[in-house]
């Protein structure tokens, strides 16, 4: 947590996604400056889990889904509405055509912020699995954005190797008015 507060006193960011929160319902979890956002693990377990912390200072208001994913979006206000979302795909989740509905219920244009679990050269992994193929897919049939170059976006502590599993996807409207880079820390 102090990590989190340290990241939000330096960036000030104005919307935070974040996943695999581990959160169960009766778990407070409350930023000073910010609305939470959040969608517990739906076997009410404390693992997966996502939160949208939005800056109290931009208006904003949860957007409801029918999805069997760990997502939960929101609509803010900035210089323009812009729907957000944090989104979770654990490895072993199957995905397929019917599932991606949820791309549907978003309201454009619209930015997903997620730890989607897919390896593709594409987004710098060494190798491209199956689910990164359906997220290939996913860009291709929606006409979506990948706001990823080949920066390494997480470290696997139990076998110490860099991957690139947490992607920015948005609508085409916005990619001249988004960039992403990691924190070097």
């Amino acid at each position: 947590m102090s990590d989190l507060k340290d990241i939000l006193n330096s960036y000030q960011p104005a919307c935070v996604a974040l996943q695999e929160t581990h959160l169960q319902p009766e778990n407070s979890f409350r930023l000073h400056g910010y609305t939470v956002f959040r969608k517990d693990h739906p076997a009410n377990r404390a693992s997966g889990g996502v939160v949208l912390l939005i800056s109290n200072n931009i208006p904003s208001s949860v957007l409801t889904l029918n999805t069997p994913f760990q997502a939960v979006a929101a609509q803010i206000f900035t210089h323009k509405l812009i729907t957000v979302c944090s989104l979770y795909w654990p490895p072993n989740t199957d995905i397929d055509e019917t599932n991606l509905n949820l791309m549907l219920q978003l309201p454009e244009p619209f930015v997903i912020l997620g730890d989607l679990n897919g390896h593709s050269q594409i987004w710098g992994s060494d190798d491209t699995n199956s689910r990164g193929r359906e997220i290939e897919k996913l860009l291709h049939d929606h006409n979506l954005c990948l706001l990823n170059t080949d920066e390494i976006t997480h470290f696997h502590t139990p076998t110490r190797t860099f991957h690139s599993i947490d992607l920015a996807i948005c609508s085409p409207s916005l990619l001249p008015f988004f960039s992403l880079q990691t924190d070097p820390e």
